[in-house]
């Protein structure tokens, strides 16, 4: 009677499992067969993924008659760049935060903290106005800004919280060799604290590599176009290239997905590393 209970849950278990997998790849296996699918509207795909063949046409669309390589080359500019100054800057804001005592030091951290609240689309009009006055507008380095003013404040309070835990006698015994603050931060607090960093550099990867909202609020030109621009180009109200769209989404996912798999085996190693400390 027990192995016949627990035949019975196992079954259960497992057809609910199969039942969420079905529901969570559908929709991707859905989009990737849209790519190989002939035809170019949505009315053309079929309900069951790959039953009207499989074609390579509209990935040659995208490169031959669209501008899809310069979209390209824009995200990956943007959301390097962002990717890099927020972990250059959260690191070096972060580090003095934990590692020097100076007037209104708490009150500053309190600031970032209370920055972080409030969502970003709440700050829109004064963003594009502070851009528009400095000639922000209409150029990458200027959502590049963007970005990295949304991801200093919580990332520098993210990155403290790491670095309080490096014990200070690291830091002391560089100062005794000769070391002054700046070498000590790039010879000992950064090796340390690698982790973290590999952290901070995908989320602020992650964060401008599909986002649509900024970018529309501040590229203006078809040449400074974002991936998620172009692509929703492809599925407005006067047109439904759905399965041009679907090409797209499928070439953007590999840059991420190939990203994502080399910065995770960076961040076992590095956690390995870094579990010397005291």
């Amino acid at each position: 009677m027990n192995n016949l209970v627990r035949f019975i849950n196992k079954a259960l278990l497992f057809i609910l499992l199969l039942i969420i997998t079905v529901f969570v790849l559908y929709p991707l296996v859905y989009v990737v067969s849209a790519a190989f699918s002939p035809g170019t509207s949505i009315s053309d795909m079929a309900i069951i993924p790959f039953s009207r063949g499989v074609t390579t046409e509209h990935f040659a669309h995208l490169f031959k008659n669209t501008d899809y390589p310069r979209w390209f080359r824009n995200t990956l500019i943007i959301a390097v760049s962002t990717s890099l100054l927020t972990v250059l800057v959260a690191s070096l804001a972060a580090y003095v935060f934990s590692r020097f005592y100076f007037t209104f030091k708490k009150s500053m951290m309190l600031s970032l903290l209370v920055l972080q609240i409030f969502p970003s689309f709440v700050g829109m009009i004064a963003i594009y106005v502070i851009l528009y006055r400095i000639g922000g507008l209409d150029r990458l380095w200027g959502l590049v800004l963007v970005y990295l003013a949304g991801n200093i404040p919580y990332n520098t309070w993210l990155v403290k919280s790491y670095v309080d835990t490096v014990p200070i006698s690291l830091d002391e015994a560089a100062r005794l060799d000769g070391a002054n603050n700046l070498r000590i931060f790039f010879t000992i607090i950064l090796p340390v604290i690698k982790p973290i960093l590999i952290f901070l550099a995908i989320s602020s990867f992650v964060g401008p590599w599909m986002d649509f909202i900024f970018p529309k609020m501040v590229l203006r030109s078809s040449e400074n176009q974002t991936l998620a621009l172009g692509l929703f180009s492809f599925v407005t109200d006067r047109k439904n290239e759905f399965t041009n769209f679907a090409a797209g989404s499928v070439i953007v996912s590999v840059p991420f997905v190939i990203f994502f798999m080399v910065t995770q085996k960076m961040l076992v190693t590095a956690l390995g590393s870094a579990a010397v400390k005291e």
